[in-house]
């Protein structure tokens, strides 16, 4: 049994998941600390003071906290933007191998297109496009 526990642990991924979350965690908390500790000052220095933040619709018996709302709005597109920069950090996207757009045919030495699977010269076949 514990045998077959320890399987599906390494099959399903699950230690893999386990780290990626508590990575994921330990990343969160390191992003909230730089937004609070460096770019929300920052907001809070150009905007009115505070107030905006305080600020209610209400309609009827019914209060909106509209300055609730976009104060979470604005806090969220922060720590999205710090993320996905942090994330273009240390992800580097791979640059696609370049394929080469023309080749040229065997037989009449005329270039064609690199797809093509017969020339437009001479009409031979030049075997299947990769």
């Amino acid at each position: 049994m514990l045998r077959e526990f320890k399987a599906f642990l390494l099959k399903q991924n699950v230690l893999a998941l386990a780290i990626a979350v508590v990575v994921g965690a330990a990343l969160n908390q390191l992003i909230t600390a730089l937004v609070d500790a460096f770019i929300m000052p920052i907001v809070v220095a150009a905007t009115p003071a505070g107030t905006w933040q305080a600020w209610t619709v209400t309609a009827g018996s019914v209060v909106f906290k509209v300055g609730v709302f976009l104060g979470a709005l604005l806090n969220f597109l922060i720590v999205g933007v710090v993320a996905w920069r942090m994330s273009k950090i240390f992800i580097k996207e791979e640059a696609e191998p370049a394929r080469a757009s023309t080749k040229q045919c065997p037989h009449c030495r005329m270039t064609v297109d690199a797809l093509a699977t017969r020339c437009a010269h001479c009409t031979s076949q030049l075997g299947v496009a990769a």
